[in-house]
């Protein structure tokens, strides 16, 4: 018995897979793993890596916060906001983070400290998990059933 998962932002619809095996979801008090017929479940996300899994193929996302539902048969990924991993530039990523960085340490002015701050996190969990999954070489991406045109 497969698990039905839906990844959505604020933006958008992100992906989903009507059969996947297992779910890792990033926890506030760690990583959650979600398997078919697991128990009823809402809970809040942290900022982590989102893995799908089904057969040897995995979708990863990098996911800044939100809340998940779990359901025996179906799992809502309910993100702040979300970036494919496989979608990421690792040069672009680390460029942002060092502009932040770089912001951060001059001192900039109080009404963005908080803004900035938030950036170069986000910077720096991309960097991380883009170099995570790339580590796990010989990956399989799964398809997203999205189709490009719900955007629209």
């Amino acid at each position: 018995m497969p698990i039905h998962v839906e990844v959505v932002s604020q933006e958008r619809k992100l992906f989903e897979e009507p059969e996947a095996d297992m779910v890792i979801i990033p926890g506030k008090e760690g990583e959650l793993g979600v398997l078919p017929r697991h128990t009823p479940l809402l809970t809040t996300m942290s900022f982590g890596e989102l893995r799908i899994k089904k057969g040897n193929a995995e979708e990863s996302f990098v996911i800044y916060g939100g809340v998940v539902e779990v359901r025996p048969t179906k799992v809502v990924v309910l993100a702040d906001a979300a970036d494919f991993t496989s979608d990421l530039s690792l040069d672009e990523v680390e460029a942002a983070r060092e502009r932040a960085a770089k912001i951060l340490a001059e001192g900039p002015p109080p009404e963005e400290h908080t803004l900035i701050a938030s950036e170069l996190r986000r910077a720096e969990l991309a960097v991380h998990v883009i170099r995570k999954t790339r580590s796990r070489a010989g990956t399989i991406r799964i398809r997203s059933q999205v189709d490009e045109t719900d955007d629209k």
